[in-house]
């Protein structure tokens, strides 16, 4: 986790949930703090809502994938143009 560190990442929770911020912390449960962070909620109608959130702590027993997002890459992509059915919660 210490690569991720001051970096931006992209966090999928349990329950489907799409959140990017710049990481600036964990503990040893993997609980991760975010700073400057967004929900990305995805619609098959309606392309991507972008809902901020600000400083958020997700708990690391919901974190589903946690991932470093290319900002310069992210930052060129449309996401109003991008329709997707929101990602389904885990079923274990």
């Amino acid at each position: 986790m210490d690569q991720f560190m001051n970096k931006i990442v992209n966090v999928v929770t349990q329950d489907g949930r799409v959140i990017v911020g710049l990481m600036k912390g964990y503990d040893q449960h993997l609980n991760v703090i975010l700073d400057e962070c967004h929900e990305r909620v995805f619609s098959s109608d309606l392309g991507v809502e972008s809902v901020v959130l600000g400083l958020y702590i997700v708990r690391g027993d919901n974190i589903g994938v946690i991932g470093e997002v290319d900002a310069e890459l992210d930052s060129q992509i449309d996401l109003s143009e991008i329709m997707a059915p929101p990602i389904p919660a885990v079923v274990h």
